[in-house]
């Protein structure tokens, strides 16, 4: 909880300096890009959120990936949180600051599940219907999952929409339950 807490002051941070100087975006895509480039090098990930490694060592990691990569303040955001002993919490950082950029610039996350993959244009349709009922910019999120046999199943925040065959028949079977 604590850390969570501790993720939200940062990225508040960040979010503050990116909304004064009109960078939502682009602070947001280097933000994502220096995860996605942590990612891909689990050693550097460990190797950064190691409290026995020390600080410098760690600044000169940072240094070597992203250093003329990012723009100064995500530089040196990434600098303050290696200072602070926080590079750990980067990846809640992320999410959080993904959050409140969203939430600035009224977009929605969608998480669409189907059974089978779906192509471009059933993509753009539900997107469609979904900014439609929503009265919001909205992107998706897709997943996988045999187990609701077809249909969708949306979920944005706290709402859920069952629209899968599964759902369905869970709720025949609840409805048939309930009447003996």
């Amino acid at each position: 909880m604590l850390n969570l807490q501790l993720a939200r002051k940062y990225s508040t941070a960040i979010f503050e300096i990116a909304q004064e100087e009109d960078k939502l975006v682009e602070y947001g895509r280097e933000l994502a890009d220096v995860r996605s480039g942590l990612a891909t090098v689990p050693a550097a990930t460990a190797f950064l959120s190691n409290p026995q490694v020390e600080t410098k060592a760690k600044k000169e990691l940072i240094q070597k990936l992203f250093e003329g990569e990012l723009s100064a303040n995500v530089y040196n955001f990434l600098m303050l949180l290696v200072d602070k002993r926080r590079i750990a919490l980067f990846e809640a950082i992320e999410d959080s600051y993904r959050e409140l950029s969203n939430e600035a610039r009224g977009i929605l996350i969608a998480d669409v599940t189907t059974a089978a993959p779906v192509d471009e244009a059933q993509t753009s349709s539900i997107k469609a219907k979904l900014e439609k009922i929503t009265g919001k910019q909205v992107e998706l999120r897709l997943h996988e999952d045999k187990d609701i046999i077809g249909g969708v199943v949306v979920k944005i925040g706290d709402r859920r929409i069952d629209g899968s065959v599964a759902g369905r028949l869970e709720s025949l079977r609840k409805e048939l339950l309930a009447n003996n």
